[in-house]
């Protein structure tokens, strides 16, 4: 079988990974010269099981309203003059309630459990190296309110099997004594042993290579124009060289959309929408200037809703949704304070550790922002549209990282006539006696 995937950030690469270890012929096709060079390029670098939640809770809509005026807020809603984001903000405001979190948990931790396996498994076959730490992931908390909160949330990834433990904060500084220098700040954490880090867009790229030695046929720097169809199924996709100006119609047995946020634009060419949404994301990439007392445990801040990670000798730290279209700028008054935001909290949290200087100041710190696909529930979009002979594997929001392996590995056993083993709501795939629920598709 000949599958054409579009889209090569870490979600089409690693769905043309499993697809040429099951023998198929794969054309894969991006835009940019290389894979990951997007929404892959810059992420919180967090492999986050145990923090695989929704952001739609009882307490979502309150703290949005609280955050509207904030430059600052985690999750900022810019409202447009666009249809597609109020009509997204509604079902968003219909999952913010305890039933809808509890199932939409469900789904999230069951595909990054299988998720986390496969990358194993990847990771022993390929022997990528990408700035992984296998030392697990800890939350610290600054106020005792939303500490008192975490067993709660503990106790939730617990009985999904993730061994998620509440720690007092002699434990947490056991655990990570490079927060010692914060200590007077922290009330307590939680910790899973069994998370882990590494560099997103590293992994992709070195995929992308042992992909293209098995055959794989890579069109990088290619746009996708069009997706055509006839009698209720798709005909070819219409790319065109960026290069040469030259196009061209793509023929295959398969067509696999993994363009992200843009997957949204491209389904409605052929009658198929999807309520995937951009979320914007900001993250900065800091030399270390003490590489000895810098964090190995990837973190997450909970006042701010941050993720640090260590790679190498430098910090990622990212974070925030900005809910306002497909905004790329990083030299807007707002981008700016967001992108500050993130580098002032580490000389907060771990002065004189990394660079945090400005470049007026002499310092080179590496902004970036992606555009984070998100359907309101967070649960990913993976399977069969209702056009033949296409398929789907977008809306992964803030983990398409944790969910990327598993995600490719399921849509290539979907493609291949089998059902992947996880309690998941596959697209246009029956779910038998399982009690999930498919995500909805037009």
């Amino acid at each position: 079988m000949h599958v054409v995937v579009l889209g090569a950030g870490i979600i089409g690469v690693s769905t043309a990974w499993h697809l040429l270890q099951r023998g198929h012929e794969v054309t894969l096709v991006d835009r940019q010269p290389d894979a990951a060079l997007e929404t892959s390029f810059g992420n919180a670098a967090q492999i986050s099981v145990s923090y695989c939640e929704p952001w739609a809770n009882r307490e979502a809509p309150l703290k949005a309203l609280k955050w509207l005026f904030d430059p600052e807020g985690p999750l900022k809603f810019r409202p447009q003059l666009d249809p597609a984001q109020w009509v997204w903000g509604l079902q968003f405001l219909a999952q913010c309630n305890d039933s809808a979190f509890e199932r939409n948990v469900a789904q999230l931790v069951a595909l990054g459990s299988y998720s986390h396996a496969a990358l194993k498994d990847m990771v022993a076959a390929t022997g990528l190296q990408y700035n992984r730490l296998t030392k697990g992931i800890a939350h610290y908390y600054t106020s005792q309110k939303s500490f008192d909160e975490a067993g709660s949330a503990a106790e939730l990834m617990r009985r999904h099997g993730v061994n998620r433990k509440v720690v007092s904060k002699d434990e947490l500084l056991r655990i990570e004594p490079a927060l010692r220098g914060f200590a007077d700040r922290i009330v307590g954490g939680t910790y899973t042993e069994s998370d882990e880090s590494g560099d997103c867009r590293e992994f992709t790229q070195q995929l992308l290579r042992r992909c293209e030695a098995q055959g794989l046929r890579s069109l990088m720097g290619h746009d996708i124009l069009r997706l055509t169809s006839n009698g209720g199924q798709i005909s070819a996709v219409q790319v065109r060289d960026r290069n040469t100006g030259q196009s061209r119609h793509l023929l295959a047995d398969a067509y696999v959309v993994a363009a992200g946020s843009y997957s949204t634009a491209l389904l409605q060419q052929v009658g198929v929408r999807v309520p995937i949404y951009p979320g914007k994301g900001y993250s900065a990439t800091l030399a270390l200037k003490n590489p000895a007392a810098a964090p190995q445990v990837s973190l997450l801040d909970d006042q701010l809703k941050i993720a640090i990670s260590r790679l190498g000798n430098q910090l990622r730290v990212a974070g925030t949704i900005e809910l306002g279209g497909f905004d790329l700028s990083l030299d807007t008054p707002l981008a700016r304070t967001r992108a500050q935001m993130l580098v002032k909290r580490i000389e907060q949290v771990f002065p004189g550790v990394a660079d945090t200087r400005t470049p007026e100041e002499g310092g080179d710190p590496q902004f970036w922002c992606g555009l984070r696909p998100a359907t309101p529930t967070n649960i990913p979009l993976i399977g069969r549209t209702k056009v033949g002979k296409l398929w789907v594997n977008a809306g992964h929001g803030t983990l398409g990282w944790t969910h990327g392996a598993g995600s490719g590995k399921a849509l290539a056993e979907l493609i291949c006539g089998e059902v992947p083993a996880m309690n998941f709501g596959f697209c246009g795939v029956p779910t038998g006696d399982r009690k999930v629920q498919t995500p909805a598709m037009a």
